[in-house]
């Protein structure tokens, strides 16, 4: 699968672009009047299609070659940018004898001959991942992303994401970097500090080890963030961080918790149960 690569000049890019249309002659018959090449891909999922249309007019497939699916990969990888990611499918077409276009598409669901599996939208994000209000509602669907929170009003509470979705088979599906091993004990400390809204007696089943019921049943805040006993549990246990935006909000505060009203704590219990 490719990777992100040292992003390319524009030059560069046209250059690399000029390649693909080269590699496509090999496979075409003489007399061709027009070439259409439409390339997509998820992950390790890889469609290609090449075809031809000569004096009648008529379009024909033929077998992309190799070096064609070879230099689309490595345009795409090179393309690869930290907030949009990089496109998911490209129409290459060519006029002869030299004129060209190629069409980027980096937003909607290509059109697939046979839609790749979960695993492969998973593998298209940790490749080449993109900010999270880049992924557009069709793929944070496929791989299990819940949708994107519309912008918090002021005074609105939060309710942080215990991890990123499930997959087909209900296992939990987590897409976020790594934290700094620095801030784990002090993220601990406030997110376990925080006042309790709601709380059970029973203690939940763990998602990644279904065997243990060792979760707490309970939900805190901190009058701007709502979240559930699972989240420091599952950052003590197994490490995973929790949603990027609450440690950013708990690194900004300094962990240092502040005082909730018993209005707030109201207010965060009646989300939390939908009352």
């Amino acid at each position: 699968m490719s990777q992100p690569a040292t992003p390319l000049t524009e030059q560069e890019q046209n250059r690399l672009v000029k390649q693909i249309g080269r590699a496509m002659l090999p496979a075409l018959p003489p007399g061709w009047q027009r070439i259409r090449a439409e390339y997509r891909a998820a992950g390790r999922h890889i469609e290609v299609d090449l075809a031809f249309a000569g004096p009648d007019g008529q379009w024909r497939p033929v077998r992309p070659p190799m070096d064609v699916v070879r230099l689309f990969g490595q345009l795409r990888a090179a393309m690869h940018e930290p907030v949009r990611g990089t496109w998911l499918s490209a129409v290459y077409e060519i006029e002869a004898p030299a004129a060209f276009s190629v069409d980027f598409n980096a937003d909607d669901e290509p059109r697939w001959r046979n839609p790749p599996p979960v695993i492969g939208f998973q593998d298209e994000l940790r490749a080449f991942p993109r900010q999270d209000d880049r992924i557009p509602p069709w793929l944070r669907q496929r791989v299990g992303l819940p949708p994107l929170t519309p912008p918090r009003q002021h005074g609105e509470l939060r309710t942080a994401h215990v991890y990123d979705g499930l997959d087909e088979a209900g296992r939990p599906v987590v897409n976020r970097q790594v934290l700094d091993p620095h801030l784990v004990d002090a993220l601990l400390d406030y997110l376990e500090a925080a006042p309790v809204v709601l709380t059970a007696r029973d203690l939940d089943v763990d998602a990644f080890v279904p065997g243990d019921r060792d979760v707490p049943l309970n939900f805190r805040t901190d009058g701007t963030w709502i979240w559930a006993g699972a989240v420091p549990h599952y950052l003590r246990k197994h490490g995973l961080p929790p949603e990027p935006d609450l440690v950013a909000h708990v690194v900004a505060r300094g962990f240092r918790l502040g005082e909730v009203d018993e209005a707030t704590r109201e207010r965060a219990a009646a989300l939390i149960t939908g009352a």
